[in-house]
Order: structure tokens, then sequence, then C-alpha cells
């Protein structure tokens, strides 16, 4: 159950991403913060680990985004994402979500030039931030959903 909750949040940030190429503070810093409520209150993650797996993989996230932040590689809303998404599981779901977010943002630049041709007009409006010849910079979120996506099947 928890690993479904999880998976709606990220599919709203997602969501929300390619379309707009900002995700909301209400989804980010409100998911976060109630994972660290979580957490404190019962001293697990949302998806039970210990809590010091949530901190470390918070310190993970942090050492994983800020980077990317300030080379202006991501956004505010990425690193608030990852952040919320560490406080709520652990490193190795924060891991896989991030490795899976990589190879999938790898096969949508290889692919996305085909595969756009052959997309619905509607579609392509909905998430017109996600085309091939955008931008340099893609929405995160998307990919990150396909990561933790292929990280709950592969754990579970």
């Amino acid at each position: 159950m928890q690993s479904f909750v999880l998976i709606i949040w990220l599919t709203l940030c997602a969501a929300q991403d390619a379309r707009h190429r900002q995700i909301s503070n209400v989804l980010t810093l409100g998911a976060g913060g109630l994972a660290l409520g979580y957490l404190l209150w019962t001293g697990r993650t949302w998806i039970g680990a210990e809590a010091a797996q949530g901190g470390w993989a918070f310190l993970l996230a942090l050492a994983l985004t800020l980077p990317g932040y300030a080379l202006k590689r991501m956004g505010a809303g990425d690193v608030k994402l990852m952040t919320a998404l560490a406080l709520a599981t652990d490193g190795i779901h924060l891991l896989g979500a991030f490795i899976g977010a990589g190879v999938a943002s790898l096969l949508w630049l290889l692919l996305a030039p085909k595969v756009w041709l052959y997309m619905g007009q509607r579609l392509n409006g909905q998430i017109q931030h996600l085309s091939a010849n955008s931008s340099k910079k893609l929405p995160y979120a998307p990919f990150v959903w396909l990561g933790m996506l292929a990280t709950l099947i592969w754990i579970h």
C-alpha cells in the first residue's frame, strides 16, 4: 500500500513537471514534511526502513542533486522531489530511482525523435516539454517516476 501511495505522488509530480516544467511546492515540500513527520513519529520511513536509513538517504539525495542544481542542470523542484523521496524510502530505493531516471532519460533522448512523430497531437501538447528539441534540460520527475517504478518492481 505504501508503494502505491508513493507511485501516485510521483505520478502527480511527473505529470506536473512534464506539463509545466516545474513541480509545485505543495507536492514536494508537502510530501517531504509528511515523510519527515512520519519518520520522526514512528522511527521508520514510509516504506518501513529504519529512521537512520531515511536520514542517510536524505544526505545522499542532497549529494546527488545539489551539484546538478549548482550547475543549473536540475531545478529546485527536482532537489526537493529527491529529498522528499529519500525521507519516504531508503538509500536503495533512492539510488534505484536516480539510476533508473538516468537510464530512462538516456533512452528517451535516443528514442524521442522517432517516437514523437507517432504520438497524437493532443498528447504532444500535454507533454511538450519532453520534446527532444524542446531544450537541453528535460523535466526530471517523469524519469524519476520510471526509475522508481522499475526499482519497486525489481526489489519487490
